[in-house]
């Protein structure tokens, strides 16, 4: 599907009427296909909407709207089909379109995602949804792609596809480590290749993150015998391509970060003077960290509770208050760094208000959780001290 929609728009057909061609190929194609299945079945559906399209140039108005565009060409040949969804990636991150809109667009024509899987993705009605890709559609309505998105878009929506995929949507999880691979062969930026390295090595991860009964397993409590070590070593060595430019940008810091977790043998060899390192880094690529990228600021204050103490990581999680003290990576980012700080009665405060706002079921329960046991610890310190006493916890 995605393949024919791009063949389509390589020959600049307008983005709504090419998937409304589609769409109907797709319809005969449920009609004809049970009793004499084509043998090639995506030249079949480029064929049919092909002519779909001619069939509704002939009318007045589909002649008024298309007598600025070229005739319908032949479709794209083998060696153009390779890179097909590719264009269609550029084309839904196109730069007429917000940031909300390329991402909906581009789950739809190339994740392949129904309105309302997109709505769930992201939290919002599905009419939202619905409004949102419409509007997307009308703005390309005229447009005939040649100044498709640039990269920087299309790395940051590409990282939006897998997150909305991982750990829920294996299918578009891997379309956007097969894209971001693809993107590779197609430039030579290396923040390309720090984006496949990152998602590689966040994805090599992926069978430690749900216990036998489906509930979330956080990093460091993660059987790290299960993760994928061939993809960890092909991530790292795409990285190190990368980095050999020298030219670091966001994807490669955070790529970095990832590699370091990954290499460590346990939770407790975690360099994590080095990921401070790499996140001072980060930090330091926006003039105005605190604005422009407070999720670098928060993250950096773990790495920071690690390496200068849960006190001073706690002090770094303040920089960020007014812009993230409402969320619940916020909340979550406090109530650990409480916990390493054995303020357990504060940190089961802070667990249960990260919950409180956590928008997924598996997350909720898992905070849920942290908040009773790090409460239960609390309980036991204050048997602890008793009267007066000032036995300390093991």
């Amino acid at each position: 599907m995605p393949k024919v929609l791009a063949g389509l728009l390589r020959h600049n057909e307008d983005f709504a009427a090419a998937e409304d061609a589609v769409q109907e190929a797709v319809i005969d194609a449920l009609r004809v296909w049970p009793d004499n299945p084509p043998n090639n079945p995506q030249a079949w559906l480029a064929s049919v909407a092909a002519r779909r399209l001619v069939d509704a140039r002939r009318s007045e108005s589909a002649r008024r709207r298309r007598e600025q565009h070229n005739a319908l060409g032949p479709m794209p040949g083998p060696t153009e089909q390779g890179d097909d969804t590719l264009l269609l990636l550029f084309c839904c991150c196109h730069p007429d379109l917000s940031p909300s809109s390329q991402v909906a667009l581009t789950l739809r024509a190339v994740g392949g995602l129904t309105t309302r899987e997109i709505a769930d993705a992201f939290f919002v009605p599905e009419a939202t949804m619905a409004q949102r890709i419409s509007r997307a559609k009308a703005m390309l309505r005229h447009s005939t792609f040649t100044a498709p998105g640039d990269l920087a878009v299309v790395l940051r929506v590409l990282s939006l596809i897998y997150h909305a995929g991982h750990g829920r949507r294996s299918d578009l999880a891997n379309d956007a480590i097969r894209l971001t691979r693809q993107l590779t062969l197609a430039t030579t930026e290396p923040e390309a290749r720090g984006l496949l390295a990152l998602l590689m090595l966040q994805h090599a991860r992926l069978p430690a993150r749900a216990d036998a009964n489906g509930q979330l397993v956080t990093l460091d409590e993660q059987d790290r015998r299960l993760w994928d070590s061939a993809e960890i070593a092909d991530g790292v060595a795409i990285l190190q391509a990368a980095l050999a430019e020298q030219r670091p940008g966001r994807y490669q810091i955070l790529a970095a970060i990832a590699a370091l977790h990954s290499d460590a043998e346990s939770s407790s060899e975690t360099d994590w003077s080095q990921i401070l390192q790499w996140y001072d880094d980060l930090v330091a690529l926006s003039a105005d960290p605190e604005r422009d990228d407070p999720a670098a600021v928060l993250n950096r204050a773990v790495a920071v509770g690690h390496v200068e103490g849960a006190v001073a990581g706690l002090a770094e999680t303040e920089r960020v208050a007014a812009v993230l003290g409402d969320r619940q990576q916020w909340f979550a980012v406090r109530a650990y760094l409480l916990e390493r700080a054995e303020d357990f009665v504060a940190a089961g405060d802070a667990y249960a208000a990260a919950a409180e706002r956590a928008k997924e079921v598996a997350e909720r329960d898992h905070l849920v959780r942290r908040a009773a046991r790090v409460r239960a610890l609390g309980r036991i310190r204050t048997c602890a001290y008793g009267s007066g006493g000032r036995r300390s916890i093991p």
